[in-house]
């Protein structure tokens, strides 16, 4: 063995550094490679496949392995969530690769997600070849589609398949362009195998990215402006929608500066993310992923209401008003009409709005701050004998006794006390009252689709840029059904040692639907005790930290008591602290939190 190759050996796992490689003239799939590297891109996530085979080899021996640098994946599904949940904590797109029509079908769950989180994501893929002539028996032609990219294409931001070498590096260039302006958005790129693997005689000028840079956000006009501002400083109960928002120290502080100078109460949304802190005197009700009681109360309340790229503006103004005319001037913030089209209906109801304000939500409150300080102090105050529901700390459990989820909130927040962590995800069980958020980064939302399988893949991909770029303990709340979907994940956030704490609530049944069959039973006049059937995952037990570990990473449990639990959850932080991946099996209640039960009741209609 020579010194390279034994040093090569003794590196740590995940490294994955190539021999180095002599040049032997150009291909097709380099010219990609070199502009994956010109944009920046500092990493890959693949599943492999013939399809893509020369942008693979590329990669690997002709940039070296090295921005970008590739992250095996089990599953393109878990490919795109890394992808994904990158994006939610960096804001711009890392790239994805799956393999021919195949491995787009199985990435389409994923892609659906980040479409409807409006997260920016590049997406590489391959078919062909597309001259019949040049395709092997029997595979190539299996996995050669003729417009490959309309299995995406109606929850994605945009789609190519280029014909030559200049117009591969021209797509990318564009696909990352549009995928990270907003409203943000997954893009595909499907390169022709035989276009991957032809011989150049030179390699071909790759432009400068800097001239094909996302266009600055879109600014309001200086008189709906001036609109906004004073019609929220006259109300009397002005109220704020904190919508899709961005994590940027910025942001946050001019967001609570604009909310202190108007008076105003503001509502924040679970599926989002961090955008207000709810510990804030005007912050009106804990976070919901639909709007409780308390909320639908408070905005029947106002006055006046600025939308700031609310999801489900319209849906949310009916929970408050019913079927009478909304009672408040509505002003809406909001770009996403861009992103609409008949295929799906993730668009929502129609809100009504006095004011449409078709601007970036940042961008519009930098410029409502600047524009309120020259209006000086309000005349009247704000929301009169007003309480604020500050968020209260979870009860602890008994010694022996089950666990619930409100309980295991209160565990996890002690065990992160005095570290800044990041709420990465939570499950449908959860409410915004069981975890206080401070600061932009403290939790993260949801991943857009409202599917399931998700939650490992995100988890990965939010923790590998915290790992980056953030001090921060990454903490991810995974429902048993979500986990069990995307478990194999968890290898690559190991292989390529991403620090993470993952708890399964696992309360061992696919429980939102026995909500769904309860409900339904009770319509019908048939047994309700019967809800459980085809739900529950027991007989046997299904062993979640037994495959933690098969997956090489640190399992702990079933921790099934109260007493049993903060034990378990300091020696997994200390595990993770150690740079591991931690998985703790928490044997849950079935139920919801009182707030999210409240939610799922409006949902199901009981």
């Amino acid at each position: 063995m020579s010194q390279s190759e034994e040093r090569r050996a003794n590196e740590p796992q995940g490294i994955e550094r190539p021999l180095p490689s002599e040049s032997r003239g150009h291909w097709g799939s380099d010219a990609v490679a070199d502009v994956l590297r010109a944009l920046n891109i500092p990493y890959i996530a693949l599943n492999p496949g013939s399809s893509y085979r020369g942008l693979h080899d590329s990669l690997v021996n002709y940039l070296g392995n090295v921005r970008p640098q590739m992250l095996l994946c089990l599953h393109e599904e878990s490919a795109v969530a890394i992808a994904h949940g990158w994006a939610k904590v960096t804001g711009r797109p890392m790239a994805a690769a799956v393999h021919a029509n195949v491995g787009l079908m199985h990435a389409a769950m994923a892609i659906f997600n980040a479409n409807a989180d409006r997260v920016p994501l590049l997406l590489l893929g391959a078919t062909g070849p597309v001259d019949a002539t040049k395709r092997r028996q029997w595979i190539d032609w299996l996995h050669t589609a003729k417009d490959q990219g309309a299995l995406i294409r109606p929850y994605s931001k945009w789609d190519d398949q280029p014909g030559s070498i200049p117009a591969a590096i021209e797509a990318v260039l564009r696909a990352y362009q549009i995928a990270d302006t907003a409203p943000k958005g997954p893009t595909y790129v499907c390169l022709d195998a035989d276009l991957q693997e032809r011989q150049l005689d030179a390699a071909p000028p790759i432009p400068d990215p800097a001239r094909y840079r996302p266009p600055a956000p879109a600014l309001p006009a200086p008189e709906q402006i001036e609109t906004i501002v004073r019609t929220l400083h006259a109300a009397e109960r002005p109220l704020i929608l904190m919508g899709r928002l961005s994590r940027s120290a910025a942001g946050w502080h001019a967001r609570i500066a604009l909310t202190e100078a108007l008076g105003a109460v503001v509502l924040t949304d679970m599926k989002l993310g961090a955008t207000f802190p709810t510990e804030h005197p005007l912050h009106g009700t804990p976070a919901t992923s639909m709007l409780g009681q308390h909320g639908a109360t408070m905005l029947h309340q106002a006055d006046a209401v600025l939308s700031l790229d609310w999801v489900d503006l319209g849906g949310t103004l009916k929970a408050a008003w019913g079927e009478q005319p909304v009672g408040a001037t509505v002003m809406h913030v909001s770009l996403d009409q861009h992103r609409h089209n008949g295929w799906n209906m993730e668009y929502q109801g129609l809100p009504p709005a006095d004011l449409y304000v078709m601007a970036d939500a940042d961008a519009t409150v930098d410029a409502l701050l600047a524009a309120t300080g020259k209006l000086g102090n309000r005349t009247k105050p704000a929301w009169p004998n007003r309480e604020s529901p500050l968020p209260s700390r979870p009860p602890a459990g008994m010694p022996g006794a089950p666990i619930t989820v409100t309980q295991l909130a209160r565990a996890l927040q002690d065990c992160v006390a005095g570290r800044d962590a990041c709420l990465i995800r939570a499950p449908l069980s959860w409410a915004g009252q069981l975890w206080p958020v401070r600061q932009p980064f403290d939790v993260l939302g949801g991943d857009g689709g409202a599917g399931i399988g998700s939650g490992p893949g995100m988890a990965i991909g939010a923790a590998l840029a915290l790992r980056d770029g953030h001090d921060r303990l990454p903490v991810a709340i995974l429902g048993d059904g979500d986990f069990l979907m995307g478990v194999t994940a968890l290898w690559t956030g190991v292989h390529y040692r991403v620090p993470l704490l993952v708890v399964v609530a696992n309360n061992r049944s696919f429980y939102n639907d026995e909500l769904h069959q309860e409900r339904i039973a009770k319509q019908r006049g048939r047994p309700v005790p019967n809800k459980w059937i085809g739900q529950r995952m027991s007989g046997p037990d299904i062993d979640l930290a037994g495959l933690a570990r098969a997956q090489g990473a640190t399992g702990f449990g079933p921790v099934k008591t109260w007493d049993e639990l903060d034990p378990v959850l300091a020696a997994a932080r200390s595990a993770v602290e150690g740079s591991a991946l931690a998985v703790v099996d928490v044997w849950v209640e079935p139920g919801y939190e009182a707030a999210a039960a409240a939610a799922m009741v409006k949902q199901t209609g009981q």
